[in-house]
């Protein structure tokens, strides 16, 4: 009873997911003429609208929670409302502060007099604005620290050997899973002083990536989906691994014991190629897999007003319901993936080699 309680209550999620999806695109792309005729709906133009950070927070149609815009130049510093980027027709609009700021494609711009981008103007503005992205970011750490602290309380207050209750029994086979099945196995002995980084690593990208597949505020950034976020998490662990390294970790880079020395020669630029190639493909993994998933589920909602047919509503929203249930597998498992790969480059970077030994 209480499993198909909670199938029913997924269905109903995922079905409320591709209702606001589709409301979102019905009234703020396709629109209707002034005959009444419903325009073409530009597939590119809402994807990208919906999987790109902004200056606002986009609830239903024109409706919108505007952020801080907080710019520093040449010129100082100045804080303002992103209505002030917005006209009455909800199109961009250019704000006069210490520059002529517009918007393009939630990237703000410096224009001069005929609204055309000044690139030399605009390199001397810094964009510390709260987008929706940061304010997603500030609300993921603020629900982590309520969760872990909360937790923390509960077992100082009953103890650790007493059975875990309420949000322990939940985190707490995750913890030992992520210390079982990832730390232990890939950093061997010392695993325990990496084990706060990896937790908050695992964390940290598993609630954004759920955060992201709900689409009601103040939920429904694609956080994970920015370069950005992926770029600073792979360079944290870019970071981590070189200068935990040891000799060994060096030395099998920059001269490769027990081989010839034309062959060291010949794999030292390999080897250090691989140092900056594997945070790379850290980053690039987790933007990609949860910005493709995004794209995919938003391309198969926007096939219904292509066609403009029941036949294809009934074809796209099963497959999108399909899409999105398999989402959220994803988001464990690009958590995962990140995590182990950190612990796996931790472990080289690490271990001790007993040259003798083999000899």
């Amino acid at each position: 009873m209480r499993l198909m309680s909670f199938k029913s209550l997924l269905v109903a999620v995922f079905s409320g997911f591709f209702l606001l999806t589709a409301t979102s695109v019905v009234a703020g792309e396709p629109g209707h003429g002034e005959e009444g005729k419903e325009a073409n709906v530009d597939v590119t133009k809402v994807i990208l609208e919906h999987i790109r950070d902004d200056h606002s927070w986009h609830l239903w149609g024109h409706t919108s929670i505007p952020l801080p815009v907080i710019l520093y130049s040449d010129k100082g510093l100045e804080v303002f409302s992103s209505t002030n980027l917005v006209d009455e027709h909800h199109e961009p609009a250019v704000y006069n502060g210490n520059y002529a700021y517009k918007t393009f494609e939630g990237k703000i711009k410096v224009v001069d007099e005929a609204g055309a981008i000044n690139e030399e103007a605009t390199a001397k503005v810094w964009d510390f604005s709260i987008t929706k992205n940061v304010a997603s970011m500030f609300l993921s750490v603020t629900l982590i620290l309520v969760i872990f602290l909360s937790v923390a309380a509960s077992y100082k207050k009953r103890g650790v050997k007493t059975a875990p209750k309420g949000l322990q029994s939940f985190l707490e086979p995750l913890i030992l899973f992520v210390r079982d099945e990832v730390a232990k196995p890939n950093i061997g002995k010392h695993y325990a002083k990496y084990m706060p980084f990896l937790l908050t690593v695992f964390f940290f990208i598993w609630i954004n990536n759920m955060m992201g597949l709900i689409p009601f505020f103040p939920f429904g950034a694609n956080l994970s989906g920015n370069i950005a976020f992926t770029m600073t998490l792979a360079l944290f662990t870019f970071v981590l691994v070189n200068f935990k390294g040891n000799k060994d970790y060096w030395k099998h880079i920059f001269w490769m014991p027990g081989v010839p020395v034309p062959m060291k020669i010949f794999l030292m630029p390999i080897e250090l190629l691989g140092v900056f190639t594997k945070p790379i493909s850290l980053m690039i993994r987790l933007f990609a897999n949860i910005t493709a998933g995004h794209i995919l589920v938003l391309s198969l909602i926007c096939l219904i007003f292509i066609f403009k047919s029941v036949w294809a509503s009934a074809m796209a929203v099963p497959f999108a319901v399909f899409i999105n249930v398999i989402e959220l597998l994803v988001a464990f498992l690009q958590a995962f993936i990140f995590t182990m790969l950190s612990a796996l480059y931790i472990g080289m970077a690490t271990e001790e080699h007993h040259h003798e030994a083999h000899h």
